[in-house]
């Protein structure tokens, strides 16, 4: 049986490995301490350091990039996959609750932090993703107009992006939940998926998985899996894009819409379909006094992309960068460079 002081070792082990698979680049302790605490777990720079001489001795991570920068070698991978299952189950829905806290955006000034995706392409491929993107974007899809871009050895929230790479951040739909949650309404997180959209209506979702039994994100599921049609939808109102389903008190409802029109205002749109007490949404029933609610994805621009073959590596819910840095894409598509 393993003991109470070893499982706890084995927990702070798992989560720096997590942090490190999820980061493009290599990171220092510093970096690795404040992605931790934002995920509530207290573990300071000095002890990060002890955990990650450890984890080198033990060959889960190896020295790389600036002074006391570390990537995550194929054993700590393997670690990481074959972790203690009560630390992977429910991965996803941490990821999200910490990401609605840190949300500190007010769609009425235009200010604050919002949750974003990282999407990091090769600067070779990233024109031509963008032209694919750009007609996805000036389609009649409720997807967000604003996006953040960073060019090599440029910062993106705590990362640098690597040589030959770009980053493009996403606004994450958790924005929505973290707005609503300064509001006083508490979202329920149900799960993300692939919702067949027909004649310009969301029908029904295909393929999902829960929030709450998952270690992995369905958006990066569903995308490296190419089972989209973002650039069919945008084009003939048919196919499949990326969504997720919540569930919020009945008499939020009028609060909900008001908030959601706002961020629309803002360039911000991705919600898809607002239930009314006791409504099936999209086929499926919602709990009573309850209303259902789905949202596209902010990662359906770079799943266009991907359906062109065009590789991408994506980090969803990757964190909270402040507001100033978005930009309007179809501005962005201008860029020469």
């Amino acid at each position: 049986m393993m003991g109470q002081e070893t499982r706890e070792v084995e927990r702070k082990v798992i989560a720096i490995l997590r942090v490190l698979k999820d980061s493009p680049e290599p990171l220092g302790g510093r970096v690795i301490a404040r992605q931790l605490d934002k995920l509530g777990i207290g573990l300071g720079e000095r002890a990060v350091r002890y955990h990650l001489k450890l984890m080198d001795a033990r060959g889960l991570t190896q020295p790389a990039g600036r002074k006391d920068g570390r990537t995550i070698t194929p054993s700590g991978l393997d670690e990481l996959g074959s972790a203690l299952v009560t630390d992977r189950v429910g991965a996803v829905t941490a990821k999200i609750q910490a990401l609605v806290y840190q949300t500190s955006f007010d769609p009425q000034r235009g200010e604050g932090n919002v949750p974003v995706n990282l999407s990091i392409f090769s600067r070779n491929d990233f024109r031509g993703a963008l032209r694919i993107m750009k007609g996805v974007s000036g389609s009649e899809l409720p997807i967000c107009e604003l996006v953040a871009v960073a060019q090599e050895g440029e910062k993106l929230g705590e990362i640098i992006i690597p040589p030959g790479k770009v980053g493009l951040a996403t606004v994450s739909s958790v924005l929505l939940c973290g707005v609503l949650l300064k509001a006083g309404i508490a979202p329920e997180s149900k799960f993300g998926g692939v919702l067949q959209i027909r004649n310009h209506k969301p029908l029904r979702f295909t393929d999902y998985i829960e929030y709450s039994g998952s270690s992995l994100d369905p958006a990066e599921v569903f995308i490296a899996s190419q089972m989209t049609s973002v650039v069919r939808v945008a084009r003939e109102q048919s196919g499949k894009i990326l969504a997720s389903f919540w569930e919020l008190p009945a008499l939020a409802r009028a609060e909900v819409t008001k908030v959601a029109d706002q961020l629309d205002a803002v360039g911000i749109r991705n919600v898809v379909a607002l239930g009314k007490p006791g409504e099936v949404v999209c086929e499926l029933p919602v709990a009573p006094n309850r209303i259902g609610m789905v949202m596209s994805d902010g990662l359906n621009l770079v799943a266009a992309a991907v359906e062109a073959s065009i590789k991408i590596e994506n980090h969803a819910m990757f964190g909270v960068i402040d507001s100033g840095r978005l930009r309007n894409f179809c501005d962005l598509s201008s860029d020469k460079r």
